[in-house]
């Protein structure tokens, strides 16, 4: 089995992140994450296909924002936080804050 990529702290980018980020199932990956701490792939119980869910934690591996790590068969997740701190100070926490007050408003709305 071939190595996983992680891009270095250093060339993990704003726009990058960002990007990875805009999308909604990646973004509740991340909350996951950031809520359960490491995760295998199979612990996401989201609705899409088996192939678009590898390819949002390879987005999201290859803009810095996970650390994907094998075991065995299994592909365990984390959040990259202190690289990603370190590059973009307060970023990660202020987006999850923002998606999690989105949330709050959707549910009080119904």
């Amino acid at each position: 089995m071939r190595p996983v990529y992680h891009p270095d702290r250093k060339d993990i980018t704003l726009a990058g992140v960002l990007y990875a980020l805009g999308d909604p199932i990646r973004l509740e990956i991340v909350k996951l994450l950031a809520e359960k701490g490491e995760l295998t792939c199979a612990a996401f119980d989201l609705s899409v296909a088996k192939s678009t869910m590898s390819h949002h934690f390879k987005l999201l591996r290859e803009a810095g924002i996970l650390y994907c790590r094998k075991q065995g068969t299994q592909h365990l997740n984390s959040l990259r936080g202190e690289d990603l701190e370190a590059r973009f100070p307060g970023l990660l926490e202020s987006v999850l804050e923002s998606a999690e007050r989105c949330a709050v408003s959707k549910r009080s709305k119904h």
